[in-house]
């Protein structure tokens, strides 16, 4: 019955310094993955790529990555960029994402439903008590469908899932609620260990059915790192980009030893903000 499949909306967080075809992969990776599963189906992709304030070595500005994001989606009929994140002046934390688009989604499904329900009185008439109009008697079993709201999974690949591994780099607790309440698709290598790094670690491994581990056999191995460095070494990055974001970079000049020297000597965002924290992730393994 497709009405029971539960729908989900993957959310991809990170930097797409450039957007690679890697990128757009994870996407129908996850989506093929999650059909096949039989119990779900996917509504939406975002991609999010993070704001200025992250302060990573070779961030270019985001609004260069939100654009190249949106052109490299522009055929997709069901991923979309989201440019919420990276209009905030300070950096977020990537559960405050999660959270604030699960809230859009709340939002938007309150107000859909209030749209579909039907007026039980109409205006001006004031409607008579009937005395002995009674509710009919629902059988037993026999409960409305009431659609369940989509949930928002974080899409990554397998390096930010052992990211969580990092000190300082997550809050614990906000790793603990990502896989609680909202759950991870990981992509990962054919043969990576995943599957290690989470039975080593007690808050993944208690979360795991919330974990979904897809595991890529046509193996993809472009990186924005790896994009960059050709760029400023003045190489080709034809098919390893959408053409359109090779022709915006050339454009307007983005990759560059000057660009990737941003951000040089300036500690993390989050290195910054939970380094004096004890309870950031060192806690994880």
């Amino acid at each position: 019955d497709p009405d029971r499949k539960t729908e989900v909306v993957l959310l991809a967080c990170g930097s797409f310094n450039p957007i690679t075809n890697m990128h757009l992969r994870l996407f129908e990776l996850a989506k093929d993955y999650f059909h096949e599963t039989g119990k779900y189906k996917v509504i939406k992709g975002i991609i999010s790529p993070v704001g200025d304030a992250y302060k990573k070595k070779g961030l270019i500005s985001a609004n260069h990555r939100v654009t190249m994001a949106k052109l490299a989606t522009k055929n997709s009929d069901w991923v979309e960029v989201d440019d919420w994140e990276s209009c905030q002046s300070e950096w977020l934390e990537t559960l405050k994402v999660l959270r604030y688009h699960h809230q859009k989604i709340l939002s938007a499904d309150v107000t859909n439903s209030l749209q579909d329900a039907v007026p039980i009185t109409k205006l001006g008439r004031k409607r008579k008590q009937e005395p002995n109009r009674h509710e009919p008697i629902k059988k037993k079993n026999q409960s409305p469908v009431v659609k369940s709201v989509p949930q928002v999974k974080l899409l990554c690949g397998s390096d930010m899932l052992e990211s969580f591994g990092v000190p300082n780099l997550w809050k614990l607790e906000d790793i603990t609620e990502i896989v609680e309440k909202h759950g991870l698709v990981c992509i990962s290598r054919a043969g990576n260990n995943v599957q290690k790094f989470i039975y080593e670690s007690d808050i993944l491994w208690r979360h795991k059915n919330n974990i979904h581990l897809v595991e890529e056999w046509i193996t993809n191995d472009i990186s924005s790192t790896k994009i960059r460095r050709a760029l400023r070494r003045g190489q080709s990055i034809r098919y390893l980009v959408p053409d359109v974001v090779r022709a915006y970079i050339e454009k307007n000049r983005l990759y560059s030893p000057e660009s990737e020297d941003r951000n040089a000597g300036v500690v993390l965002a989050p290195l910054q903000k939970y380094a004096s924290d004890p309870k950031s992730s060192q806690a994880l393994n």
